[in-house]
């Protein structure tokens, strides 16, 4: 447990960095923006190049990882789902079900491949990575289907959904990372020194990001939906990936990583998401924060479990 919680301070240090920054330093949105495009655009996808490319893939077991969150994703979306009458009874509107799904199964990308780094170096970058390829095009689907049939006024457009997601980097440089991975080895020093440079600080900055997002205020009195929604991520979700990860046989390292990205709360991309198709903003900015502070307490407790 120890070990747990030195991987995770230093990550959620960061987190609250970020929070002072934006406060006290750098209040102006642009800022973060931009930093956010640099971010999406070049480090973090050089970072996965990086990793992937260097990744020993043949102790990474990329069909069972990545077949374990993919399927945990799945039993999260039907059971939020089979709750939605329920909620409904209860005078939760279409919006705001569209907000606790989000919550419910996205996952903060950044948090895990640091805390998955922290832990076990660059083969717990590696397994993040397969996990990121099993689960980014399949919530982009998911999150917008259930947006689009309960909380938008309009219909999707299918098709610049799907290139939405086709051209996501993260999945991109996930692709090319392992397309370089048997020629790595030939691969020039100065380019190899310039791709790692690229890469090195993206999950600090990252993190700091994360934590410019955050919301104090909505830490009062967080209502129901809020509750349950961090619940079912912080609690039910990783519980469903140990019971999966278990069952095929994961190795502790690979379950470990699995239940790290399990149990890592929801990305801030869920706020922009909701706010262009008609979902519940402020709830998803109440749930954002929520289960990143709640997550400092539920994370350990989930790594540990498996450890």
């Amino acid at each position: 447990m120890s070990a747990v919680l030195g991987a995770l301070l230093p990550v959620f240090l960061l987190i609250v960095a970020g929070f002072a920054l934006r406060r006290f330093l750098i209040q102006e949105d642009q800022h973060w923006v931009g930093l956010e495009r640099l971010l999406y655009y070049v480090m973090f996808p050089a970072l996965l190049i990086h990793t992937m490319a260097r990744a020993d893939l043949l102790k990474v077991p990329v069909l069972a990882v990545g077949g374990t969150l993919f399927v945990a994703v799945l039993a999260m979306a039907v059971l939020c789902l089979a709750l939605r009458p329920l909620l409904h009874r209860f005078g939760v509107t279409g919006p705001a079900f569209s907000s606790v799904f989000q919550g419910a199964t996205r996952w903060q990308t950044f948090v895990a491949l640091a805390v998955a780094g922290n832990l076990f170096g660059d083969l717990g970058l590696a397994l993040a990575s397969v996990a990121m390829v099993a689960m980014i095009p399949l919530l982009n689907v998911l999150c917008v289907w259930v947006l689009v049939h309960y909380a938008s006024p309009n219909r999707a457009d299918w098709r610049a959904v799907g290139l939405a997601i086709i051209q996501n980097p993260f999945i991109w440089a996930c692709v090319i990372g392992m397309a370089l991975n048997p020629v790595w080895a030939y691969v020039p020093q100065p380019l190899n020194v310039f791709i790692d440079a690229l890469g090195r600080s993206s999950l600090a900055l990252g993190l700091l990001i994360v934590g410019a997002g955050l919301r104090v205020q909505e830490l009062v009195r967080p209502n129901a939906m809020t509750l349950l929604a961090s619940a079912l991520k912080l609690i039910v979700m990783p519980a469903i990936a140990i019971a999966i990860g278990r069952a095929v046989g994961l190795s502790e390292a690979s379950l470990v990583v699995v239940v790290c990205c399990a149990a890592v709360p929801a990305a801030s991309n869920a706020y922009i998401l909701a706010r262009q198709l008609g979902g519940d903003a402020p709830l998803m900015a109440q749930i954002l924060t929520v289960e990143t502070v709640l997550a400092a307490i539920t994370m350990p407790i989930a790594i540990g479990l498996v450890r």
